[in-house]
């Protein structure tokens, strides 16, 4: 049985990678692998289950040692109080995105950008990207970018290509902040590492990562993108808001997103909590905005229109792979392969490296918490516990973070814009892996030299 979650896992995310060609739409493969390898798990239990597993030992001992109740209402329990805060915060994020673009708020920032000289578009996008992911995350930046790029660009393997630079963008700039992305932010919460170091240890790293793969596409990628309609273009469209309606809830929408990770910092609040909190006030402000208008023409202006608009598929497409990771993580799959890069390999940076690589595969907070129970937090025992702020916490921070830009599905990024955008898994590994391996070498190759160990 424990050998069958592993094949099931794989021809799932088989499945996931050849979408189009097999006509399945991913979500569905996703929550196949998600309830199978758990189902799978519950019917070997007993052979599964590690009998010097001391969570488990514990459990039991308060539980009349039923295997199958632990499992149901212990493991799939604790899972899913974490997939829920994921699911909760995605759908926030989303409804507020979709929000400011049914009032045309993107325009603030479209009309401001006139080129269309697609290298220039590419450094512009992708320096708004790294900083806005490190000040929000990268999850809710990546959303909001795919919202102003379908904006700005009319055919969409332009917008794929974009969409791609977006979450390699957005990886890199929420790997050297403490709240930039959830491994930072649990290794940040747990002590591992400090707000001000890991700032000043692994912002050139990351902005190296996404340097290198741009400063290849300024010689690669010459020439112009066809934009979509402007507002000098749809000037004579009836727009449903007035000029003061579109830039209060752009204003008010990306206030209210940059406020998720203070709210959680003052009130200790899970970040799902903030950003309903956030969207609560928007919709409250749009209630009152629009309260003296006709029913056509608020219409489309209402929160319940925009959840209409909102992309359900995403959210089983992230509930069906998170499920698919915490059943591996359970039966002990991930700590099985953290104790066997321990083994063979040994040396820190060396682990943390494939740690990045494979978290481009497996979901990246289930490996980063398997390297956390790997290896204690306190005094410096080689192999066995390192102090906050050592190197090794620091390079798991930034691997973690940016090595899931290698493939589409491998970080909470490239599932959102896979999703909003319906970028094909293998057009991605044709096009963007092999960028986005350029540029996680590069930040690697740079923390490495100036940190020798």
């Amino acid at each position: 049985m424990f050998e069958l979650m592993v094949v099931i896992f794989v021809i799932g995310y088989a499945a996931i990678a050849f979408e189009h060609p097999i006509k399945i739409d991913k979500a569905a493969s996703a929550l196949l692998i998600g309830v199978l390898t758990w189902t799978v798990y519950l019917i070997g239990a007993e052979d599964i289950i590690s009998s010097d597993n001391a969570h488990y030992l514990k459990w039991l001992v308060h539980h009349d040692g039923d295997v199958r109740h632990f499992i149901i209402h212990g493991e799939i329990g604790h899972h899913l109080d974490e997939i829920a805060q994921i699911l909760f915060f995605l759908l926030g994020a989303m409804t507020i995105v979709e929000l400011i673009d049914a009032h045309e708020g993107f325009a603030v920032i479209t009309d401001r950008i006139n080129t269309d000289n697609r290298v220039k578009l590419m450094w512009i996008l992708s320096i708004l990207t790294f900083f806005f992911s490190a000040a929000l995350d990268n999850l809710t930046t990546s959303i909001v970018m795919v919202a102003l790029i379908r904006k700005l660009l009319k055919e969409k393997e332009e917008r794929w290509f974009f969409g791609g630079i977006v979450i390699l963008a957005a990886n890199s700039g929420g790997a050297w902040s403490p709240i930039g992305d959830v491994t930072t932010i649990m290794l940040w919460i747990d002590g591992q590492v400090t707000a001000s170091n890991i700032i000043q240890s692994i912002f050139i790293p990351s902005l190296v990562c996404m340097i290198v793969p741009l400063v290849y596409l300024s010689f690669t990628k010459k020439g112009t993108v066809v934009r979509a309609l402007g507002r000098m273009d749809i000037e004579h469209m009836k727009n449903p808001t007035t000029a003061f309606e579109r830039n209060l809830v752009f204003f008010m929408g990306v206030l209210g997103l940059l406020l998720v990770p203070v709210f959680k910092t003052v009130t200790h609040l899970p970040p799902f909590m903030g950003m309903m909190l956030s969207l609560g006030l928007l919709w409250v402000a749009t209630e009152l905005l629009h309260r003296k208008k006709n029913t056509e023409e608020k219409s489309g202006l209402s929160v319940i229109a925009v959840l209409q608009k909102v992309d359900v598929s995403t959210v089983y497409f992230f509930l069906g792979i998170l499920l698919a990771v915490g059943s591996l993580q359970s039966a002990g799959h991930l700590g099985h392969l953290a104790t066997w890069m321990n083994g063979i390999i040994g040396h820190i940076y060396g682990i943390n490296v494939i740690i990045g690589a494979l978290s481009s595969i497996v979901d990246n907070v289930p490996l980063v918490a398997g390297a956390m129970g790997m290896y204690e937090l306190g005094p410096l025992v080689e192999g066995i516990a390192y102090p906050t702020d050592h190197e090794f916490w620091e390079f798991l921070a930034y691997c973690a973070g940016t090595g899931g830009s290698m493939l589409i599905i491998g970080s909470a990024a490239g599932v959102a814009v896979m999703g909003m955008e319906k970028i094909d898994f293998i057009w991605y590994l044709k096009n963007i892996s092999l960028l986005a391996a350029m540029g996680y070498l590069a930040g690697a190759a740079t923390y490495i030299l100036m940190n020798p160990y």
